[in-house]
């Protein structure tokens, strides 16, 4: 007999035993993707306690770093366009779909590569602090 699947918040189906299903917090990235022409703008998508993940969004010629967190790890991941990221002494090309490893201590730029815009998707754990926050 298959398992009746309880949805927080919804109906149910059929069958035993229960199994409880949360909603999925989900966001379309597409709503962050704004340009500015006097800096990158930033847009954080998520953020929990043990995560954080902005998009970055780089006209032509933009740079956003350097800049490091002794924390946290995180991923860059291009989204639409071409960068230049600089990972402590290496430095690297990379194209939509592609990603870079930051780790934790390491600084990093990352510079639009392209006369097309750069969006980027940047995924940190743990968050680093709130902007004006002294670190623990």
């Amino acid at each position: 007999m298959p398992p009746r699947i309880v949805v927080s918040g919804g109906g149910e189906s059929s069958g035993s035993p229960s199994t409880t299903l949360s909603r999925v917090e989900s966001q379309d990235l597409r709503r962050f993707v704004e340009f500015d022409e006097d800096a990158v703008h930033r847009a954080t998508v998520h953020e929990t306690e043990h995560l954080w993940a902005q998009v970055l969004c780089f006209e032509r010629n933009q740079a956003y770093g350097p800049v490091s967190d002794e924390a946290s790890d995180a991923v860059l991941t291009i989204v639409a366009g071409e960068a230049v990221v600089l990972v402590g002494a290496g430095r690297k090309r990379i194209k939509q779909w592609e990603t870079a490893l930051v780790p934790a201590g390491k600084e990093v730029s990352i510079v639009n590569a392209s006369a097309d815009p750069l969006v980027v998707l940047l995924v940190a754990a743990p968050p680093p602090p709130p902007a004006g926050a002294a670190a623990p």
